[in-house]
């Protein structure tokens, strides 16, 4: 009986960083080999060049520098087989997303991937052709057949790669977070399994890339569909996998089982890591924001802090006539409970300055108007204490005041990133119930409080808007589910209420075409999932 150690490396790789990537490969395969005694080291899609490069693809400059990776992976001749995945082209200048079989310093077998994603966040069939065969390596008395991330999701390229004589399917990923993506992979896995019989090893690509979270969580399925190995969720790791020959036929041994986040804590940890991961690989020294005494710039606030520290981060309270006193209170207990700056900047002054400044043009601010520049005010400051500090202002907008235009443009809107961007207010109000069963960091009040702008006196944001668990049911239907008007009423929601949400879904898409990017974690998120037009007399049939 003989076997063979393969190790997942689950990378968090640097998009456009071939230097640095590459030296990680090798940091991270040197581990392998000393902890883990590995015979094969299987690294994520793409992990040279990290993932998604977009038009970086189109940049003949980036090829030799891909050359250059792959050359100094062979240099390093490392007593283990390398198993990387790059772009590359060919003679006729087409692209392909490959992966290398790197044995002992040589490059021993290439795999084009054959199936190319080109919906929600992927646009591959912008930038590669399609590869045809089948790639399987026989290593230490067992075939190994590679496959990369949509392949597994058709059973043609697993099936000629069978048909080759695989034993064993190693599939590279770069296969991006969303709330239920980790059941809808291992279920494609395990549909893969029972059609053809072949354990399946899982490697993903971990961190934040833009809009992008990866959440890693790389699995290994043996021939009947059982998790044999589970990595962590949201860190590097190396995971050993274990395989064994018995007989004509292979096993795949158990091993770590890693528990995975669930619900909250899932949706939080894609948070923390899209916020840190584009603060760091940035190079961004921390960030700043507007801490209102609101749900949203709370929560804000606590995945800032846990993603970067405290001392990195700033908060900024910016109260005007019309701010509770509870509001000021409120801010102040979390910034000094988080540990992290905290000022007050009342924009009164501004403001006075400002209708000085209009006099000739707007005797009288009032309505929205008023309600606007206020918001704008706090924009300008925050975008000064950027440019002071070096900082980053994170916007604190949500996936609900974002979808019906219940923002203000260069207002509340300001800022870098917006870490809610895809996460509706009702998802706000169970994320911070949640962070706060961890160490309570947001003061309860704020979270049980009406949820309120305080741009006039009184306000409330029902003034204005459906209760949000009425309004994020709509948007989730209508924006996510993709679903008609009538459908969502047959729902049990109100008519009126579908269809006066919806018109503000569709009217505010100049709002969101100008929004900073944010962490995606649905299916749809406004953005690269979701792009219509701004100009459009485009109707839903009633």
């Amino acid at each position: 009986m003989s076997g063979i150690t393969v190790v997942m490396a689950q990378m968090n790789p640097v998009v456009g960083d071939l230097t640095g990537n590459t030296d990680r490969v090798l940091a991270l395969a040197r581990e392998a080999i000393e902890r883990h005694a590995a015979d094969i080291i299987v690294f994520p899609e793409m992990c040279l060049t990290g993932y998604p490069p977009e038009d970086i693809l189109l940049r003949p400059g980036l090829y030799p520098q891909v050359q250059a990776a792959l050359d100094c992976l062979c240099e390093a001749s490392l007593p283990a087989v390398l198993v990387v995945g790059y772009p590359m082209t060919d003679a006729l200048d087409e692209r392909f997303n490959m992966a290398a079989w790197i044995d002992h310093g040589h490059i021993e077998a290439v795999y084009m991937k054959q199936f190319l994603p080109n919906y929600g966040p992927f646009d591959e069939k912008r930038y590669f052709s399609p590869g045809k065969q089948a790639c399987v390596i026989e290593h230490k008395g067992v075939r190994f057949g590679l496959l990369i991330c949509e392949d597994i999701w058709k059973p043609t390229a697993v099936e000629r790669t069978v048909d080759a004589g695989a034993e064993v399917l190693l599939n590279m990923n770069a296969s991006p977070f969303h709330a239920e993506k980790q059941s809808d992979r291992l279920a494609v896995v395990r549909r893969r399994v029972d059609e053809f019989g072949r354990p399946v090893i899982y490697v993903n690509q971990v961190g934040g890339q833009d809009e992008l979270v990866f959440d890693g969580a790389s699995f290994a399925v043996d021939a009947e569909g059982a998790v044999r190995v589970q990595a962590p969720a949201f860190e590097e790791a190396l995971a050993p996998v274990r395989i064994e020959r018995h007989g004509d036929g292979v096993a795949m041994l158990a091993g770590e089982q890693a528990p995975l986040p669930q619900a909250e804590e899932r949706l939080y940890g894609a948070l923390v890591t899209g916020v840190r991961d584009f603060i760091d690989k940035n190079g961004i020294p921390g960030i700043v924001l507007g801490l209102s005494g609101g749900i949203d710039s709370a929560l804000t606030l606590a995945v800032a802090v846990d993603a970067l520290g405290a001392e990195r981060c700033e908060a900024i309270m910016m109260p005007f006539h019309y701010t509770a006193q509870a509001s000021v209170e409120d801010a102040e207990t979390e910034a000094r409970t988080l540990g992290v700056a905290f000022s007050v900047l009342p924009i009164a002054p501004g403001f006075d300055g400002m209708a000085h400044l209009l006099q000739a043009r707007l005797p009288e601010i009032g309505g929205v108007t008023e309600e606007n520049l206020q918001a704008r005010l706090r924009g300008v400051a925050l975008m000064a204490v950027s440019n002071a500090s070096g900082r980053l202002v994170l916007s604190t907008s949500n996936k609900s005041e974002t979808a019906v235009g219940y923002t203000t443009l260069y207002g509340d809107m300001v800022g870098g990133y917006a870490p809610l961007k895809d996460v509706l207010k009702t998802q706000v109000y169970a994320l911070a119930r949640w962070r706060n069963r961890q160490s309570p960091v947001i003061p309860e009040r704020v979270i049980t409080r009406p949820p309120s702008a305080e741009l006039r006196p009184g306000q409330v944001d029902q003034d204005s808007l459906p209760p949000y668990e009425v309004l994020d049911r709509i948007i989730h239907a209508y924006v996510v589910e993709q679903k008609t008007p009538e459908a969502i009423i047959a729902e049990g929601i109100e008519r009126e209420a579908v269809h006066r949400a919806i018109e503000l879904i569709n009217r505010n898409e100049y709002k969101r075409r100008q929004a900073p990017p944010g962490v995606r974690v649905t299916t749809r998120s406004f953005g690269r999932d979701r792009r219509y037009p701004i100009t459009s007399r485009y109707h839903e049939p009633t």
